[in-house]
């Protein structure tokens, strides 16, 4: 039995939520902290053995009838139709699809092919993530995607040629130079496509990027005053359209919001496959190692892929839940909050929660201040 099922399988949970990373980019984006490297053909097919050797390890380990499967990177569609073939219908073969709701794979515009769209759909794949970022050709650059508007634009038609009727379209805001018409023309052509879910981010400078490293420099510089200018430009606009606002950086229309990133946000168990994916399985949590050939190495001599792990307490899962929890818009049930009767009356007072059904939701001010609101109650 691998090291892993010795230290889990006393853990008698049924895992409903499964993620899966595949790191490998045509290009490294400035902005991106996740990890990832370059792609190289070389090694991807032993990559992909390892990925379902892996997910044998899990099956031994635990019991798996999962409602959401995500594919995240990385670039998942950086792998040839032939390897997501092999990856996914390795999925299928090995775990009971029956009760699975959403699957998602990510994909960057540049990566997108009729065939490859086709296929993933003949798959089961029933929700794309596509990266688009910006429909400004100047930030795309800045950004240092591989694509240009076009292309993105291109490959969303032909994902709703191949037949998929759920479809994320991710978008950034708050980036160097960029201006409040060019985000709002951004939101209105997104609009136009009419995918059914919108996540937009604010920029964050992430350690151990480019962008970090030239913000240190003082090239470039955030203005919290600005990004909240955009993030209410982007609920309004958005709202308007029929989007709505679930969670602070993501928007569905009705029916459409994420079952898997709702699984995170609620504190469910999940399992974590490939090189740096996390695992969070009742009190215990833990981290493959950020390597893919050393995963692989591991994985493929029957060894695991673990390189951390963490013993949760109750109050950490406090901690997490309400964090979390207020980004939704079910809010955090009051009870949560009861040692902190002084702050959430306060923030009632200003306007920036309010009580609805026994649970403390942000309202429209709050959201803006989401992460004050939070520090406050934590």
């Amino acid at each position: 039995m691998s090291e892993r099922a010795n230290n889990n399988c006393a853990t008698e949970a049924m895992i409903r939520h499964i993620y899966v990373h595949i790191p490998f980019c045509a290009r490294i984006c400035p902005y991106c902290a996740f990890y990832k490297e370059l792609l190289d053909r070389s090694e991807t097919a032993r990559f992909c053995e390892a990925i379902l050797r892996d997910l044998d390890q899990q099956r031994a380990a635990f019991a798996i009838m999962p409602r959401s499967i995500y594919f995240g990177g990385g670039t998942p569609t950086a792998l040839s139709t032939p390897q997501l073939e092999f990856l996914l219908g390795g999925f299928r073969q090995r775990i009971d699809l029956s009760a699975l709701e959403e699957w998602t794979v990510e994909a960057n515009p540049g990566s997108v092919s009729a065939r490859k769209a086709a296929s993933l759909c003949k798959l089961g794949v029933n929700r794309i993530s596509l990266g688009v970022q910006s429909w400004d050709e100047d930030l795309l650059k800045l950004l240092g995607r591989e694509h240009n508007a076009s292309q993105a634009e291109k490959s969303f038609q032909i994902l709703r040629r191949a037949g998929f009727s759920n479809i994320n379209v991710d978008l950034m805001f708050g980036l160097p130079g960029q201006t409040i018409e060019q985000w709002r023309v951004t939101l209105e052509k997104t609009i136009g496509l009419q995918p059914e879910h919108i996540s937009a981010y604010c920029l964050t400078y992430e350690e151990d990027t480019e962008f970090f490293l030239r913000q240190s420099r003082g090239e470039f510089r955030q203005d919290a005053d600005i990004d909240a200018e955009f993030f209410e430009m982007t609920m309004s606009i958005l709202e308007d359209a029929g989007y709505q606002h679930y969670e602070i950086s993501n928007y569905a229309r009705p029916g459409f919001s994420s079952r898997h990133n709702r699984a995170y946000w609620s504190g469910e168990n999940y399992l974590g496959i490939g090189p740096s994916a996390f695992s969070t399985v009742g009190m215990r949590r833990w981290q493959n190692v950020a390597d893919y050939r050393a995963y692989a190495d591991r994985v493929l001599s029957g060894q695991s892929p673990i390189g951390s792990t963490e013993n949760l307490t109750s109050e950490i899962k406090r901690v997490e839940t309400i964090a979390l929890s207020l980004r939704t818009n079910k809010g955090v049930s009051a009870a949560l909050l009861t040692p902190f009767q002084n702050e959430t009356r306060e923030f009632i007072a200003l306007g920036l929660l309010r009580k609805t059904d026994g649970n403390f939701v942000l309202t429209r001010a709050g959201k803006s201040l989401a992460d004050l609101v939070t520090e406050a109650v934590i």
